[in-house]
């Protein structure tokens, strides 16, 4: 119960800190994108500094959730961040809930609650050799690279997507590499864990992630956005958890189809959610403006 607690805690903290770190990230000028100037510009926003502030002591919740659990089991249960990133986009557009909407919460909810009574993950705890480590960490960032790479070929607006699924595929492996360092810390003691890359590498993706959000937040609508980062983190943390912490999923035909299953409705759930009006378009009047002032010049011209 106490993993279920704080990772639900997690989500809803984290869900909130998006909505208002996008709220504040779409006024930034875009020759800020995919830069740490985009960082010390937002800096100087109260409503961004409380959007990271609710985004921090998620991660602590998260954190805290991985320590205590599998991390096979605390992903799914992030992934419900959408569910409140959308209460407060509710609240923001003043839109109601609507069929679609509700149909987007009961897939995403089924998903979790299929997955985890279906993979039923067990094990954990128990690094595998380096190798099985540097080649899952190789893959992922290897990935996200690719991903961040074709971002820049597009238009803004699909430019966003491919860097929420960047960021979010990094923040998965991040999630695994706290669940690591927590490990280290539990085993050998602090000196050993400040001996170890894995603390060092945690910080360095919670930063290069935090830009890829808040480029992907300054490019396009929100759920052009959020509901890519939340689906690319479980899957990647998932498939971290399985491919060097040990963890386990049940792996009969039957459970495989049910993880399948809920895999696809959490997926199929986020992607409902995030088409959803009630996820405002917060950086449409900025396109319009940026679409303005391109005539403008071509007229002059």
């Amino acid at each position: 119960m106490t993993v279920f607690l704080l990772g639900v805690g997690a989500a809803c903290l984290l869900g909130l800190g998006f909505v208002l770190q996008q709220h504040a990230a779409q006024r930034a000028p875009r020759e800020q994108l995919l830069s740490y100037r985009l960082l010390l510009g937002l800096m100087r926003s109260r409503e961004w500094l409380l959007g990271i502030a609710l985004m921090i002591c998620g991660q602590v919740l998260s954190a805290l959730a991985l320590n205590a659990g599998r991390i096979s089991l605390v992903e799914p249960l992030l992934a419900t961040n959408l569910l409140f990133a959308m209460a407060l986009a509710r609240r923001i557009t003043r839109q109601t809930l609507g069929a679609s909407g509700w149909g987007g919460v009961l897939l995403l909810a089924a998903g979790v609650t299929v997955f985890i009574l279906s993979g039923a993950p067990t094990g954990g705890g128990t690094e595998k050799g380096a190798l099985r480590h540097w080649l899952v960490f190789g893959i992922v960032a290897g990935l996200a690279l690719l991903l961040v790479s074709l971002a820049k070929r597009l238009p803004l607006v699909r430019e966003a997507t491919l860097l929420a699924l960047a960021a979010g595929l990094l923040y998965g492996l991040q999630d695994a590499l706290t669940r690591t360092a927590g490990l280290r810390l539990d085993n050998g003691g602090v000196v050993f864990l400040l001996r170890s890359w894995q603390p060092y590498a945690v910080l360095l993706i919670g930063v290069v992630g935090l830009i890829l959000v808040q480029s992907a937040f300054e490019s396009a609508p929100l759920k052009m956005s959020l509901p890519a980062l939340t689906a690319a983190q479980p899957l990647a943390g998932i498939a971290c958890g399985v491919g060097f912490l040990g963890d386990r999923l049940v792996l009969t035909p039957a459970a495989l189809a049910g993880e399948a299953f809920g895999l696809a409705c959490i997926v199929l759930g986020v992607v409902v959610i995030g088409r959803h009006p009630a996820l405002p378009d917060a950086c449409l009047e900025a396109m319009r403006r940026q679409a303005a002032e391109e005539r403008e010049m071509t007229g002059t011209r």
